[in-house]
């Protein structure tokens, strides 16, 4: 099973005139505006909001946070596409293309199999009834959204799971509304520790065995069967984002339709899960290129083996999490550690733990920047709709 020596490829290869772009090169090409953008679109939602207090329109707020939530739901889906396919497109099982069109149907399909996960979400904090509330909901989500774009520029694999808890923690703190710390400790911050080191030495013990299994077979037959086994491991991999995302944005709804009287929040709405299935999906097509590159190839050098017991891994824990616990933990966490952990059957030197390192800092970084942001967010807001 020794590496083939094509692997990752598909990341790296010059351009060919007439051919598609390289991964890397799409990676490189960052939109150029895009932190006005950025700026352009949380100042409007901002002063939408503001706008919306002063006029007590409170119908028109709550289609804006829906708007806003969905909004996170899709740079969710193009932030988290790579935590479902870069082992895939790295190791050559799958086009870039048909990897991105696969995980966005998985994605459509595991976002309706559970709301658990989403009343979790829902019950994090508890704010204020009617207008007061449904700001505090926007500047926890604008938080979220802030951050994943900040983090997706620069290619970094944090968790989308983690921003859209700590903005609305954030937030829910800076408006004094009552946090359930017991949720944010048990669902939250423990499984956040916990997954990730269940992902590394489950996929290290895996591929142990994997190794062990076929140490007499041919590398080139068990290269290409595992090339097979990794589109099986890949949909898996999708359809436990699924599960786990779209859900998050469904318990944001859910808990602005708390607020303003739509909802009581013991049951998720059809439409809410529709919409929200929808947006991550359509967000998953539309690919995250840059941090694909980050995961599929400098952590460790993939072969469809390693690929598939990454993947594998990765999967189990979501499901576990999503089935048992009701946790939103983060894909990426999982799916990063888990890479980790394979690559560290060949050696220890083999992972580059430098880019590793990098990593956890965004992953610590996570929550305390998103919930500061989402505090500033609040704060502007209720200054000048008040």
């Amino acid at each position: 099973m020794s590496e083939p020596s094509d692997t990752g490829a598909t990341l790296t290869k010059e351009s060919v005139p007439g051919a598609d772009p390289s991964l890397a090169e799409q990676a490189r090409r960052g939109p150029a505006k895009f932190w006005w953008v950025l700026l352009g679109g949380v100042v409007l939602v901002m002063l939408m909001g503001a706008v919306g207090l002063r006029s007590d329109a409170q119908a028109a707020v709550l289609v804006l946070v829906v708007v806003v939530a969905l909004i996170f739901d899709y740079t969710n889906g193009f932030h988290d596409a790579a935590n479902a396919i870069a082992t895939s497109v790295s190791t050559r099982a799958l086009t870039p293309r048909a990897a991105l069109l696969m995980a966005a149907v998985m994605n459509l399909v595991g976002a309706l199999l559970g709301v658990e996960v989403a009343k979790t979400v829902s019950e994090v904090i508890t704010p204020p009834s009617g207008l007061h509330g449904l700001t505090v909901v926007a500047a926890g989500v604008l938080g979220a959204i802030t951050w994943n774009l900040i983090t997706w520029y620069f290619g970094l694999p944090s968790s989308s799971s983690h921003a859209l808890i700590g903005g609305i923690v954030g937030a829910g703190l800076a408006s004094a509304s009552s946090v359930s710390w017991s949720k944010v400790v048990d669902k939250v911050a423990i499984p956040m520790v916990i997954s990730p080191v269940v992902g590394f030495f489950l996929a290290y013990f895996l591929m142990v065995a994997l190794l062990w299994i076929f140490r007499r077979a041919h590398p080139g037959r068990v290269g290409r069967r595992f090339r097979i086994a990794q589109s099986l491991s890949a949909a898996a991999m999708a359809l436990g984002h699924g599960l786990q995302d779209a859900q998050k944005t469904m318990g944001i709804i859910v808990l602005a339709l708390v607020t303003t009287g739509h909802e009581t929040g013991d049951s998720v709405p059809l439409w809410v899960i529709i919409a929200c299935a929808g947006a991550l999906s359509l967000g998953t097509y539309a690919g995250g290129w840059r941090i694909m590159r980050t995961l599929g190839r400098r952590v460790i050098e993939l072969d469809p083996p390693r690929g598939f017991a990454a993947e594998a891994t990765a999967s189990m824990v979501l499901y576990a999490a999503a089935y048992i616990w009701h946790a939103p933990i983060s894909t990426t966490h999982t799916i990063t550690s888990a890479i980790m952990g394979v690559g560290a059957t060949k050696r220890l030197s083999a992972v580059r733990w430098g880019v590793a390192g990098n990593i956890i800092v965004a992953w610590i970084l996570t929550m305390p920047m998103a919930a500061l942001v989402a505090a500033v967010v609040y704060w502007l807001v209720h200054l000048f709709g008040a």
